[in-house]
C-alpha cells in the first residue's frame, strides 16, 4: 500500500453546457487534494470544488479480497478517491470509488488503458458502497443476511492482464446523497466522472489521452451502456476506445414487469423507486399518494440494505401488494404521467455512441430481459454505431442464486477483454448488426 497520499497537482475543471455537454480544459490546482481518514472519508465538502472528475480527496485503501482459486489479494495497489460528478439534472453531487493500480505489467499494444468499470448491484445502503467492501472479506448484516464485492473476479481478471481499473461507486452509495439506482444519467456520469478522475492521479502514470473503456455488467451494463451513449455531449475529452455491456437492464419499467412476483427482485423495485423520489419531487409526490402503508415500509427498509437475501420487499413480490389501488406498479406507471415521463427517461437507447460496442446477454435471462437489449442494439445499429451482440443462449433458464443472469457473467470475461485488447490493436470493430440474434 502507498504509505502517504499523492499530491494532487492538476485537475480537469468542466463547465456544464445548457445541453448536458461539458467544455473541459486543464486547470492548475494549487493545493493537494484533502486526506480525511475513515468514515469522514465519505462527507463531501460544501461547496464542491470544480466540475465534473475534479478530485476531492484520496487516501490509500487496503483490499482485503481475493478472486476465487487465485492466491494472495487482488494484484493492484488501491486507491480510494472522492470525485465531483453531476446528478440527473446536471447538478454538482459528490461520488467516491476506487483506483486500482496492477502489479503486473501492461504487454498489450499501445499505452495502459484505463478501464472504468461500474459494478453490478449491492444494495442502496452505505454500507455496501463497493469502495467499502473491497476493503472486507464479508459483510454481515445480522441476522442471517450477508454480503460480499463478487465483481472481484472481474476485476482481478482484468488487472492480472495488466489494465488499470477505476470503480465507482455511484451516487449515493457511501456518500449522503440517496443512490439512484438504475438511473441512466447519474450512473453514467459517475461512471464517466471515475475515469476523468483517475487519469489525474499522478500514481496512475496516464495522461488525458491514455485509452479508455467502459465496462459493466448487470447495474453496470446499464451504467456502461448509458456512459456510452452519453459520452459524446458529457465527456468528449476522454479516448474512449470502445464499451463492454454485459447484461444490462435497458428499461426500467419492463424490467419491472418482467419480474413482478419474482420474490429475489423486489428490492430492486424499490430501490428505483427510492432513487426516483429522492431525484425528482413529482414522483415523490405520486408514490406519497399512491403507495400503501406496505409500500411505504417496503421502501424505508430497502433505502438501508444491500442486495442480500431476506427483508420485507421479499415478502411482498407481487407489486400490487404495494399499492392502494391494489395495481401492479407497470399499471401505475401508465396511469401516471409525472411516473411515466420520469421511467421513459431512464431508457436506454434513445442516443447514439461514437464507439464500438461489444454486448453480450443470454437468451433465457431471467433478471435482464433479452428483448430490449436486442431492441437497442438494433437502434444503435440503425445509427451507424459497430454493434456485436453476443447471445448466449447456451445456459437454460435458471432461477436462484446461481440463476442464468449470474451464469451468464462468467462466460463473457475472457471474450470481452480480448475484444478490448484488438481494439487497442486498431483491429476493425466486429459487427453483426446485418443480422442480430
Amino acid at each position: 500500500m502507498r504509505s502517504r497520499a499523492r499530491s494532487l497537482t492538476t485537475v480537469l475543471a468542466c463547465t456544464l453546457v445548457v445541453a448536458g455537454g461539458a467544455v473541459c480544459a486543464p486547470q492548475a490546482w494549487t493545493e493537494p487534494a484533502a486526506e480525511v481518514q475513515g468514515a469522514d472519508f465519505y462527507l463531501p465538502p460544501v461547496p464542491l470544488p470544480g466540475g465534473p472528475g475534479t478530485i476531492v480527496r484520496t487516501e490509500p485503501s487496503r483490499l482485503a479480497l481475493s478472486a476465487p482459486g487465485q492466491t494472495g489479494t487482488i494484484p493492484a495497489e488501491s486507491t480510494r478517491m472522492m470525485y465531483v460528478s453531476s446528478n440527473t439534472h446536471g447538478g454538482q453531487t459528490a461520488v467516491t470509488g476506487t483506483y486500482l493500480e496492477p502489479s503486473q505489467p501492461w504487454t498489450g499494444p499501445g499505452p495502459r488503458p484505463l478501464v472504468a468499470y461500474a459494478g453490478g448491484t449491492k444494495g442502496q445502503g452505505d454500507q455496501c458502497a463497493p469502495s467499502k467492501l473491497l476493503a472486507e472479506l464479508v459483510q454481515f448484516e445480522p441476522p442471517v443476511n450477508m454480503i460480499f464485492e463478487y465483481d472481484v473476479v472481474a476485476l482481478y481478471s482484468l488487472l492480472a492482464r495488466g489494465m488499470a481499473v477505476v470503480m465507482t461507486d455511484y451516487q449515493g452509495l457511501g456518500t449522503p446523497d440517496v443512490h439512484g439506482f438504475l438511473n441512466r444519467k447519474e450512473q453514467a456520469h459517475a461512471v464517466l466522472d471515475a475515469a476523468r478522475a483517475a487519469l489525474q492521479l499522478p500514481a496512475a502514470g496516464m495522461n488525458p489521452d491514455s485509452p479508455v473503456f467502459l465496462y459493466g455488467y448487470s447495474q453496470g451494463g446499464m451504467a456502461s451502456a448509458g456512459a456510452a451513449e452519453l459520452q459524446p455531449s458529457y465527456a468528449p475529452d476522454l479516448n474512449v476506445r470502445g464499451a463492454y455491456i454485459g447484461g444490462p437492464v435497458v428499461d426500467d419499467q419492463f424490467f419491472i414487469g418482467f419480474n413482478d412476483g419474482r420474490s429475489s427482485v423486489a428490492p430492486a423495485f424499490a430501490w428505483i423507486l427510492n432513487g426516483m423520489a429522492a431525484g425528482y419531487p413529482e414522483v415523490r409526490a405520486v408514490l406519497d399518494t399512491e403507495l400503501n402503508d406496505t409500500g411505504k415500509a417496503i421502501l424505508n427498509d430497502s433505502a438501508v440494505k444491500c442486495a442480500v437475501p431476506t427483508g420485507m420487499a421479499q415478502n411482498h413480490g407481487q407489486t400490487s401488494q404495494w399499492t392502494v389501488s391494489g395495481e401492479p406498479l407497470t399499471a401505475l406507471i401508465d396511469r401516471s404521467p409525472e411516473l411515466k415521463a420520469v421511467f421513459d427517461e431512464q431508457r436506454v437507447g434513445t442516443l447514439t455512441p461514437s464507439i464500438p460496442v461489444l454486448i453480450s446477454s443470454a437468451r433465457n435471462d431471467e433478471g435482464a430481459p433479452y428483448v430490449p437489449i436486442r431492441d437497442m442494439a438494433a437502434g444503435w445499429c440503425g445509427g451507424g454505431v459497430q454493434v456485436q451482440l453476443d447471445s448466449n443462449a447456451q445456459i437454460p433458464p435458471l432461477t436462484g442464486i446461481a440463476g442464468t443472469h449470474v451464469l451468464s457473467f462468467f462466460p463473457a470475461l475472457d471474450a470481452s477483454q480480448n475484444w478490448m485488447i484488438d481494439r487497442l490493436a486498431d483491429k476493425p470493430a466486429p459487427t453483426n448488426c446485418a443480422a442480430l440474434p
